[in-house]
């Protein structure tokens, strides 16, 4: 028989200590969580590899092409690839013009009237099929595989004309700055500029440009391509490759000078891969052969939006009826205003992701 002493001595015989128990719980957590990492990394170095240096070249081309024509983030391209690769890529992904100059003769303007119009695709009407009290303009909201973006109708080209920052040479110009100085419904960002540091003002516009019949800007330097793009005085988008004098012979009363050229006299561009330009935000000009404007904005570098590329925007303006087309200066260029409000959405960063720029492509009323 146990009597109450030897109760209350069994009583304080310690229990198995938590302690213990607890570290080797907290130790096994640790080990957990380092082996998931471990997976997670190992799964992340392997889906790197297969990406960048794997079988299947989509992602190559696409890094490679992008991160090239950008100007500013090309190491992105040479940290991981070799020059031979790149170059190898390059030739694999261009674009090659169709080598004329824009016949104004085959632009035959025409007005449409009445409500019974018979559209050759849904295209065609959602261009001739104009906003109630809108004969100037129209918006159409457009999207892809992996873009989303804006165009432009403009039903009469004669509102259409180069503006150029009032500091040409000095700095660049917001484009909601020279939209609202020159009374301009819409806006769209034209050429190219000087940006030897990646981080210009925007100042001085690769090429020539032609303001009202008149060169009022020529710097030329071996990064720059393309040829005229711009609107004769008899209102006709003529594209072409020739020298200043020429242009002026030809009568151009608003150009500048980009490239690549999309399309000529109804001809497209022959696009090998995705035309060498990579995925990006992108702006377009065209003209279909009524004599109808096209202004072509892709927003880009977003989760919803990656951008397009140069089969993308022939594509486009192909279905859109254009007859001449030309891509524009892209990438952080590409803004779009309307009505003095941004309806893109511009990557450049600073001020509603605004870049300073030279020339801009507006309609007046």
């Amino acid at each position: 028989m146990i009597n109450n002493e030897e109760i209350k001595t069994v009583n304080i015989i310690p229990p198995q200590p938590e302690k213990e128990k607890k570290k080797r719980k907290k130790w096994s957590k640790k080990k957990k969580v380092g082996i998931i990492l471990g997976v997670f990394f190992t799964i992340g170095l392997a889906t790197f590899l297969f990406l960048f240096y794997g079988p299947w070249p989509g992602f190559r081309n696409f890094w490679i092409t992008s991160a090239m024509t950008t100007m500013s983030h090309r190491y992105l391209a040479t940290w991981f690839y070799s020059d031979e690769t790149i170059q190898k890529v390059l030739e694999n992904n261009k674009i090659i013009e169709v080598g004329e100059v824009t016949d104004p003769d085959l632009i035959q303007f025409k007005k449409y009237s009445g409500s019974m119009l018979i559209f050759k695709n849904k295209y065609e009407k959602e261009i001739l099929t104009k906003d109630k009290d809108n004969d100037l303009y129209k918006i159409i909201e457009i999207s892809g595989t992996t873009y989303q973006g804006f165009l432009v109708a403009i039903y009469d080209p004669s509102k259409v004309s180069i503006a150029t920052t009032q500091y040409l040479g000095t700095r660049g110009e917001a484009i909601t700055d020279v939209a609202k100085r020159e009374g301009a419904v819409i806006a769209m960002n034209a050429g190219g500029f000087y940006d030897p540091d990646w981080n210009s003002n925007g100042a001085i516009p690769h090429g020539t440009v032609i303001q009202n019949g008149k060169i009022v800007s020529d710097f030329q330097d071996a990064n720059m391509g393309g040829g005229f793009i711009g609107f004769t005085n008899d209102n006709k988008l003529v594209l072409g490759k020739m020298t200043k004098e020429e242009a002026l012979e030809v009568g151009y009363r608003d150009a500048i000078e980009f490239g690549p050229f999309l399309i000529v006299n109804g001809k497209s561009s022959f696009i090998k891969g995705n035309g060498g330009w990579g995925i990006a935000p992108r702006t377009a000009i065209g003209q279909r052969k009524d004599g109808i404007v096209l202004f072509l904005v892709i927003n880009g570098r977003l989760p919803n939006s990656i951008g397009a590329d140069m089969v993308d925007l022939t594509e486009i303006m192909e279905n859109y009826g254009a007859y001449n087309a030309a891509n524009l200066d892209g990438g952080s260029s590409t803004e779009l205003v309307v009505n003095n409000k941004i309806i893109n959405t511009p990557v450049a960063g600073g001020t509603d992701g605004l870049r300073d720029m030279p020339t801009f492509w507006i309609v007046k009323e």
